[in-house]
């Protein structure tokens, strides 16, 4: 278990102590859920009552802070308490220790190519061909097919899937039971009623540095590639289509659904459960609110706000955002 004292977080910040520079603490908790032994922080004034009667034994607060009453806590005041909070968190997550090693009870065909200081846990299936860069981790039950390459420092977590010849770069997370590659939703009504299925060839690119929520879905590309560009940030249970395009730095929250061949600019943000047909095109800073959809035909790009779906959204051509008037 690693421990920090005050006085030790405090120089790491530069920050100023109040109260004991020898306060222990070895976990990180919420102000109003702290205990003893836990580092906690002030960042919204509207919690500041908790800080009276929290159990933790340091918080960090800004350094214009002045408590109105006595409190029990070693304060260590900083110029900007949630900037170190996420300071100290990084810190944390890097030090501790890191799994290594392959298991015994995974299957790693003697074709791949696992990097160095790697790890694999049981259960995990690597096929043929496929490339692991230094310093991965591949948790148990992991999938890779034929001709997967992972870039190094990347993350697998428990269950993720990775169809044949699909790339991720260097320095993803992808969570436990994310599915990339499966075939796009591709069928073709036929004369007996039916549906022929429409072949998927081509694969998945994910760039570096991306974030991939647990049950998140990215289908391969009919052909050519879908792609997920570097920075991405996607939440829990999305459903990407065949050939959609993200671009760099947008996020979207759980539940967005995103039909083939759409095209999502750079620095975008989608709110949960956001709707976006097939053939959309989305500019760069867009921001659709929560639950609203895109239809096919319809285009944005950020000049302007829609206050009916608070949507940054202009007139690209004669098919504006149908919620705006203004549009």
């Amino acid at each position: 278990m690693m421990e920090f004292t005050a006085e030790m977080i405090a120089g790491f910040l530069g920050g100023e102590i109040v109260g004991n520079k020898e306060a222990k603490v070895h976990t990180v908790s919420s102000i109003e859920e702290g205990k003893a032994g836990s580092l906690s922080y002030l960042t919204n004034p509207k919690y500041e009552a908790y800080i009276y009667t929290t159990g933790a034994s340091v918080v960090l607060v800004n350094r214009t802070f002045e408590p109105a009453q006595p409190l029990s806590a070693t304060l260590i005041k900083v110029d900007d308490a949630g900037a170190c909070v996420l300071k100290l968190l990084e810190m944390y997550n890097a030090a501790k220790p890191r799994r290594s090693g392959i298991s015994p009870l995974a299957s790693v065909c003697a074709e791949a190519q696992v990097g160095e200081g790697c790890y694999i846990g049981d259960f995990a299936v690597i096929e043929a061909d496929v490339k692991i860069g230094n310093g991965c981790q591949i948790y148990p039950q992991v999938y890779l097919g034929t001709g997967v390459s992972v870039g190094e420092g990347t993350i697998l977590y428990p269950g993720v899937k990775v169809y044949e010849g699909c790339l991720i770069g260097r320095n993803c997370i992808l969570h436990a039971g994310a599915v990339i590659g499966a075939d796009g939703f591709g069928f073709m009504p036929n004369a007996a009623g039916g549906f022929d299925k429409i072949p998927q060839l081509g694969n998945v690119v994910i760039e570096d540095d991306v974030e991939i929520g647990a049950n998140t879905c990215i289908d391969r590309a009919k052909t050519d590639s879908t792609v997920i560009r570097r920075g991405v940030k996607l939440d829990n249970l999305i459903q990407i289509g065949h050939n959609v395009q993200v671009g760099e730095n947008t996020v979207s929250s759980a539940q967005t659904g995103i039909a083939g061949t759409s095209k999502v600019g750079s620095n975008c943000f989608l709110a949960g459960q956001v709707g976006i047909a097939d053939h959309v095109n989305i500019g760069n800073n867009v921001k659709i609110g929560s639950k609203r959809t895109c239809p096919t035909g319809r285009s944005a790009s950020a000049t302007r706000r829609c206050p009916a779906c608070s949507t940054t959204v202009r007139r690209r051509s004669s098919n504006g955002c149908p919620n705006s008037k203004n549009a």
